[in-house]
């Protein structure tokens, strides 16, 4: 009898990986923690609704590559978000997975030693710890989803996800923030198209079932119930910015043709910075000159920053510059402060009497 191979042709390996529930009881929720995710996720939906007059701003690095500068810069954070907390909810940018256009570093849970030696499962403990660390602070977390997995690891810890440009498309993303606990954020595509946004925020509004797994690491069919805080990125694309007020007042038109909330966050980041780090102070005042003039959409702003500015290339962990991004480029400590509490100075006097758009129905 011929025997044929037909299953597993291209795979190297399969290892272990620890569930979720031991994960979790390793690393468990601790009362802390449940307290700000608890309560960041209940302004923010506040925020979206319109019935909470400020802003939210998710603020911090590219990504995290080194949990001790980045436990360095969340404590600077919780400090300043005490002292804007009047206007600006900040949100720390905690993002462990990086999509590639082709190859790259993947992320901190992916390759968490930096040297191409993927150790997944000692990666998903650190972040969950690392996500732990910053919750304990009382400083609530967002993250970006890219592995449909990830959230069953350490989806208790985050207030706030992104579906990043590039899976904003695909209908596994879709699905899962369905089912995600926090409010998220489709960002447009990299072309710059609102219509692929709009429609994933609709598709992830309704009900869905597909192939997940549960806490003991089962396969699972997961149903869900659809996510009613899905809202609008603008990111830039297809060579231009799209945070002006002309490109607002668009997607406004779009969101409400779409029969959708008009709130819409503004990433000062990627092409509506041209990935020049010092282009996004430019674009927060620009923002806050949009809701100064009477803007009701605008809900939140997305800044990336870390302790040092720019970026480095990937090297040796020893090698690296200590607080400086490994990704995109980013502004440093003190120009984020400069700009959230410029911004904090101007919106302290607007906020109180802004009329909002719209809220979720």
């Amino acid at each position: 009898m011929i025997q044929f191979l037909l299953e597993n042709t291209n795979i190297e390996a399969f290892e272990p990986m620890p569930t979720p529930a031991e994960i979790k009881t390793a690393l468990p929720l601790t009362e802390r923690a449940a307290t700000t995710v608890a309560t960041a996720r209940q302004t923010l939906t506040a925020i979206l609704d319109g019935t909470d007059r400020r802003l939210f701003a998710v603020v911090g690095p590219c990504s995290i590559h080194d949990p001790e500068a980045g436990l360095d810069y969340a404590r600077k954070l919780k400090a300043l978000a005490d002292e804007v907390a009047e206007t600006i909810v900040l949100v720390m940018r905690v993002y462990f997975e990086k999509p590639r256009t082709s190859v790259g570093w993947k992320g901190f849970i992916n390759d968490p030693f930096l040297d191409d030696s993927f150790r997944i499962d000692v990666g998903m403990k650190r972040a969950r710890a690392f996500l732990l660390a910053v919750n304990e602070l009382g400083l609530p977390a967002a993250t970006e989803a890219l592995d449909p997995i990830g959230p069953q690891y350490y989806g208790d810890l985050v207030s706030w996800t992104a579906i990043g440009a590039r899976t904003v498309e695909s209908q596994t993303h879709r699905e899962m923030a369905s089912g995600l606990s926090t409010p998220v954020g489709f960002k447009n595509s990299t072309d710059g198209s609102l219509e692929v946004a709009i429609n994933a925020i609709l598709s992830a509004s309704h009900r869905h079932a597909f192939l997940g797994i549960d806490e003991s690491g089962r396969t699972a069919i997961v149903r869900t119930k659809g996510n009613r805080y899905g809202h609008l990125v603008l990111r830039g694309g297809g060579g231009r910015p799209n945070y002006d007020s002309v490109s607002v007042s668009l997607a406004e038109q779009a969101l409400t043709k779409a029969r959708l909330p008009a709130n819409i966050v503004i990433d000062c980041s990627h092409a509506n910075s041209w990935k020049k780090p010092e282009y996004q102070p430019l674009v927060l005042k620009d923002i806050v000159h949009q809701i100064r003039e009477g803007n009701g959409s605008i809900v939140g702003f997305m800044v990336e920053s870390f302790l040092e500015a720019g970026n480095q290339p990937l090297r040796p962990r020893e090698a690296l510059k200590y607080g400086c991004s490994i990704t995109d480029p980013c502004v440093d400590w003190a120009t984020t402060e400069t700009m959230i509490r410029s911004a904090h100075e101007v919106l302290q006097h607007v906020l109180p009497e802004r009329k909002r758009n719209g809220s979720v129905s």
